[in-house]
């Protein structure tokens, strides 16, 4: 396309968005136009800075469910839903007809063909594996281990020692390295040590935040922009390429350096518990009798299976926990509610902590209440092998694309109550004191149907475990006058970080 037409597009692009604007100025008038050719793109353009919150507008106006049209022969059309009725019937009952499909292996390509991205029977052994091993008393046991002593040795000595220095910290930045630690660990069994009073900056890291942005943009541009940005290196694309290069060489370091540990004597991993095994260590003595489809001496599969557990295990912990600390500051009475419950607990008795962890209702609800309101997956993508018709009666064709849209869900009045878009984990404690269950097709963050979360258990042990360490022992003060946004991307993280200072608490 030469420059002469790709300026003749930007102007008619920009004539329709001064249009819609001074013609549709009420903000329920501004739902997305379908104008001709273009589509609904125009529309889309305009409220890309604010697309959550108007995603959230927009499905309350049209009965949670909104057909989204992009420019012809784009690739853009787009089914969004915060229906329960349309993701139980996506992800359950008729899950068969619903799957990833090329267009989200090609926008996710990254993250190759782990189990984020897979279908069929490659994705049902990859999960059967993952199953047995996540599930394994041996890596229960390093797990477990794992996540108390980074939390010993990493977590509290930083915490006071920003506690001590006085300082302002991002709050934000110091889950993500401790999560970013503990994953690496579980999986490659080596420590980054990324979670340090210098907070130098991991190469890994930076490559996932700028892959996580990536992959948001490639939903609202045509697919043939993003692919001629990608290969011309240009703009967010050439962050993907670069991220991507970084993801084979970090890897290819980690994967070696496995093979050479496994061959040695002391290629077990230990612990004062007993053996205990890393992921890739397992992966890389998988029965292939038994997992056919799955090839242990394949670095591009290693590859990939590092990938995957990073993405689950790294930000969207960081994410819920960052959210989480940041409705506490703005509910201190739920603050208060927990430390009591801490108290009535007692934690530090004798007796199997897991089971005392889990009698903290209070405090795992107002986690829920946290991934509810901000989910740590800001959205779902799911593609239809044959037509259907959905419960809300919106009909689907072969190869629709369908955006269940999880921020939108939490905030739906229609699904939630009146009070949807307030911070109470009372919605989560039933009268009687126990937690309240709500339906995975309601409340989404650790997904649904065959693909639920395999580390959900892991993950909400983990979020309890640190906000109990951190309610106990120390106050964080958000800064004030900083602004708190949610960014644009994949993960639903803070745009700008979450600045605090701490200080240490007086024992009880």
């Amino acid at each position: 396309m030469s420059p002469i037409t790709l300026v003749g597009v930007f102007i008619f692009i920009l004539c329709f968005l001064i249009f819609d604007y001074f013609l549709f100025k009420k903000p329920h008038d501004r739902i997305l136009r379908n104008w001709p050719v273009i589509g609904m793109l125009p529309g889309l353009i305009m409220v890309l800075h604010r697309v959550y919150n108007f995603t959230v507008e927009l499905l309350e106006n049209t009965d949670l469910t909104f057909q989204f049209k992009g420019p012809w022969f784009a690739g853009m059309d787009m089914l969004l839903t915060a229906d329960p009725a349309n993701i139980h019937h996506i992800l359950s009952s008729n899950f068969s007809n619903y799957i990833k499909g090329p267009g989200f292996q090609d926008v996710f390509d990254v993250f190759g063909n782990g189990i984020i991205t897979t279908d069929s029977e490659l994705w049902k052994s990859l999960r059967k594996s993952y199953q047995a091993m996540i599930h394994h008393q041996r890596f229960q046991r390093f797990s477990e281990s794992t996540l108390a002593r980074k939390l010993k040795d990493g977590l509290i000595p930083l915490l006071d020692h920003f506690a001590e220095e006085g300082t302002p910290v991002d709050l934000q930045d110091v889950f993500g390295r401790y999560t970013f630690d503990t994953i690496l660990i579980l999986i490659t069994g080596s420590d980054p040590k990324s979670l340090s009073t210098e907070m130098h900056e991991d190469e890994f890291a930076k490559a996932l935040d700028d892959v996580g942005e990536g992959i948001l943009y490639r939903h609202v541009k045509p697919r043939f922009l993003w692919k001629l940005h990608n290969w011309m290196g240009f703009g967010q694309e050439k962050k993907m390429v670069q991220a991507n290069a970084t993801f084979d060489r970090v890897c290819a370091k980690y994967i070696s350096d496995k093979r050479d540990e496994i061959r040695r004597p002391q290629g077990i991993i230990e612990n004062s518990d007993g053996e205990s095994e890393d992921l890739l260590t397992s992966f890389m003595k998988l029965d292939t009798a038994t997992y056919k489809l799955l090839n242990p001496s394949d670095d591009k599969f290693l590859r990939d299976t590092i990938l995957a557990f990073i993405l689950a295990g790294r930000d969207t912990t960081a994410s819920a926990l960052t959210w989480f600390f940041w409705l506490l500051s703005e509910n201190p009475q739920v603050v208060t509610k927990i430390r009591q419950e801490i108290i009535n607990t007692n934690l530090s008795r004798a007796g199997n902590r897991q089971e005392n962890m889990d009698k903290l209702v209070y405090l795992h609800g107002a986690l829920c209440e946290a991934m509810r309101l901000f989910p740590p997956v800001s959205f779902g993508r799911k593609s239809s092998i044959e037509s259907d018709v959905l419960p809300s009666g919106h009909k689907v064709y072969p190869n629709s694309k369908i955006i269940i849209c999880l921020y939108a869900l939490g905030r739906m009045r229609a699904v939630w109550g009146e009070d949807a878009l307030h911070f109470k984990p009372e919605r989560w404690v039933c009268e009687d004191g126990r937690l309240k269950h709500e339906p995975s097709f309601k409340f989404l963050s650790f997904n649904s149907g065959p693909r639920t979360c395999l580390g959900k258990n892991l993950a909400m042990n983990q979020m309890k475990t640190v906000a109990v360490e951190i309610l106990q022992n120390y106050d964080i003060k958000v800064v004030k006058g900083q602004k708190v946004e949610p960014v644009l991307g994949f993960i639903l993280s803070m745009k700008h970080g979450l600045r605090v200072t701490v200080s240490k608490r007086c024992p009880a």
